[in-house]
C-alpha cells in the first residue's frame, strides 16, 4: 500500500478528477480510480469527493492505493491473418474494431488473446496486459502490426522504433482536396486542454511528433494520402490531418463537422479509413531488412472505389511477403 499526493495546476482546471488521475497514475484504468474514490481513498484537501469532481486551482489531492490484481489475460481462439512468422516474432494484419491489448477494463477479444492461444507464450513487458507488444495501432484502425515472441527481440524491437528505424507507411482518405503534392507536419502532439480524452497539437505538456505526407490521388472533395510516421505519437496521424483541417474519413473523434462523423457511415466504412499498408524493421536475430505490405480492407477499397479512385488498384494488388 502507498500513498500518492497531486496538486492542480492550470491546465488541469475544470477536468473530472477521476480522468485526471488516468492520466497520472498510468497503472490503473479509470474504473479501478472510480472505484477507489467510491472507498474513499482519494481526498481533496482532505475531504471526500465524487469521480464527476471539477479540479479547481491548487486543490491537493491525495490518493491511497493498493496494489491492484493482476487481471489474467486469458488466450482465445480468434481467428488471426498472419503476414509472416518464425519462431522469434510474427506479423499480423490486424482487422479493424479490434484492441490490441486490453483497455478500460475489457480483457477478452484483444489481439493478445488471440496471439496467446496461436503462441502459447509471449514474453513479458513493463505492463502484464500487453506481452510481446512492440508497438500499436487504434481500435478502428486496420494493417500491419509485428509482436516479439521472445524476450530480446521485444527489447530490440523496442529499442528500433524508440531510434525512429522502423518504417512505417499508412493509407488514409481525408476530407477536402489538398492541393500541394505533400509535406512535412511537425507539430508537437499533448493532451487536448479542453478535453483530456483527445489529442491535439500544443505546446504544453506535449512531445514532438513529425508526420511525412504525400498525395496519392484527389477525388472530389476527398484525397487519398500516403503517411509516414517519423515519430510515433497517440493518434499522430489522426490528429495532424485534423489540425490541417483535413481530418481522416470515419474519424468521429477528430471531425470538425457532423456532416463529416456521418460521411464514413455513408461510405460504408468500419471506422477511421487509415489503414497501416507498409512495415519495415530489422530482424533482430538475422540483422535481415524485412518489409511487408499489405492491403486495405475491403471496406476501405469499396470506399474509394465509390469515390472513383483509378489508383487503389495498385494498393489491392500487394504482396503480403517480404520485400
Amino acid at each position: 500500500m502507498s500513498e500518492k499526493f497531486f496538486v492542480v495546476n492550470e491546465e488541469a482546471v475544470g477536468m473530472r478528477i477521476d480522468v485526471y488521475l488516468t492520466e497520472l497514475l498510468a497503472d490503473l484504468t479509470r474504473s479501478q480510480l472510480q472505484r477507489l474514490i467510491e472507498e474513499k481513498k482519494v481526498l481533496v484537501n482532505g475531504q471526500m469527493v465524487k469521480a464527476n469532481y471539477k479540479l479547481k486551482a491548487e486543490d491537493k489531492i491525495s490518493c491511497l492505493l493498493t496494489q491492484p490484481e493482476a487481471v489474467p489475460v486469458l488466450p482465445e481462439d480468434i481467428p488471426l491473418e498472419i503476414i509472416y512468422e518464425d519462431e522469434d516474432l510474427i506479423v499480423i494484419n490486424k482487422p479493424s474494431g479490434m484492441l490490441v491489448y486490453p483497455a478500460s477494463d475489457i480483457y477478452s477479444g484483444t489481439l493478445v488473446n488471440a496471439l496467446l492461444y496461436h503462441c502459447g507464450k509471449l514474453p513479458k513487458s513493463e505492463n502484464f496486459i500487453r506481452p510481446g507488444i512492440v508497438h500499436r495501432l487504434d481500435k478502428d484502425t486496420t494493417g500491419l502490426l509485428v509482436v516479439a515472441k521472445k524476450e530480446d527481440i521485444l527489447e530490440e524491437l523496442v529499442l528500433q522504433f524508440k531510434r525512429g528505424l522502423v518504417q512505417k507507411e499508412y493509407l488514409t482518405i481525408v476530407h477536402g482536396v489538398i492541393t500541394e503534392p505533400g509535406g512535412i507536419i511537425d507539430a508537437p502532439i499533448g493532451r487536448d486542454i479542453k478535453n483530456r480524452l483527445r489529442m491535439a497539437v500544443t505546446v504544453k505538456n506535449s512531445k514532438q511528433a513529425v508526420t511525412k505526407y504525400e498525395v496519392v490521388e484527389r477525388l472530389e472533395n476527398y484525397t487519398l494520402l500516403n503517411c509516414r510516421l517519423v515519430t510515433g505519437r497517440t493518434h499522430q496521424i489522426r490528429v495532424h490531418l485534423a489540425y490541417l483541417k483535413h481530418p481522416v474519413v470515419g474519424d468521429t473523434k477528430y471531425s470538425t463537422s457532423k456532416n463529416q462523423q456521418e460521411m464514413g457511415q455513408s461510405l460504408g466504412l468500419k471506422g477511421q479509413a487509415l489503414h497501416a499498408f507498409r512495415l519495415g524493421f530489422i530482424h533482430p536475430r538475422s540483422q535481415e531488412e524485412l518489409a511487408f505490405t499489405v492491403a486495405p480492407p475491403e471496406d476501405f477499397v469499396k470506399a474509394l472505389r465509390k469515390l472513383g479512385s483509378v489508383s487503389i488498384a495498385k494498393y489491392v494488388s500487394q504482396d503480403k511477403t517480404v520485400v
